[in-house]
């Protein structure tokens, strides 16, 4: 049996949704990144550059060789993994008798999952000695997004990208302004609670859906993506 390979992806959006783009980095069975590859999506959301992300990487690998990947998109691993069963018994339909997004994406996705040893593995995003190639991931998507230029391995860049600091690597509303006394502020869009959605909704601010078990928090209008709550105090 080959050995298992290991792969991370992430998607960036600098607001949402904004400029973004998706990237992804492989590993040999010892974890050390061995390629990588980023591309830009103009304008677009987080999802869409989570699940392109995945998309491309399954693209990029052997299907006759087994593959972790490590990402901490839990939208894009459920909707390809849970959430796909019961839409395609709806008719592609959400619970909510809504139609499911970025179906194109889920579709993809689920053609190429087909058949493969494929492991899924969600690791927290942005964290202190967190998964080392989820943050080289992310730190590429970052550039990619900013610049909306492709670059990786097969574009001539065999570096790998550096992850970036701590501080400049979480979104900018998790470091919220800090009062006197060390704390973030209680009060503020960046500051409230964060649930997992127990109905499918649309987020206030961005009006894209939202899923059963995605993680949504308050927004201007009611509930919403944490990223575009991120981009709210950002902005703010």
């Amino acid at each position: 049996m080959s050995e298992r390979m290991i792969a991370a992806c992430d998607g960036a959006a600098k607001i949402n949704p904004g400029p973004a783009a998706w990237a992804w980095v492989l590993a040999d069975g010892s974890g050390r990144p061995q390629r990588w590859e980023a591309g830009p999506l103009g304008v677009n959301t987080n999802n869409v550059a989570e699940l392109t992300a995945l998309a491309e990487l399954l693209e990029a690998t052997d299907p006759a060789v087994p593959l972790e990947v490590r990402m901490d998109s839990q939208y894009a691993m459920n909707a390809v993994t849970k959430w796909i069963a019961g839409w395609k018994r709806n008719g592609w339909l959400t619970a909510s008798k809504k139609p499911v997004a970025n179906k194109e994406l889920v579709i993809r996705i689920d053609a190429l999952l087909a058949g493969r040893d494929v492991r899924f593995t969600h690791v927290l995003a942005h964290q202190v000695d967190g998964d080392p190639l989820n943050a080289i991931a992310d730190a590429a998507a970052s550039v990619a997004a900013t610049e909306q230029r492709a670059a990786g391995t097969s574009h001539g860049t065999p570096e790998i990208p550096q992850p970036r600091p701590e501080t400049e690597d979480k979104p900018r509303a998790a470091r919220a302004r800090k009062t006197s006394s060390g704390r973030a502020p209680r009060s503020g869009s960046g500051s409230g609670p964060v649930i997992k959605a127990k109905f499918a909704g649309r987020c206030g601010q961005c009006r894209s859906p939202y899923e059963v078990g995605e993680k949504i928090t308050k927004v201007a209008k009611g509930w919403g993506h944490t990223a575009c709550r991120d981009a709210e105090a950002a902005s703010s």
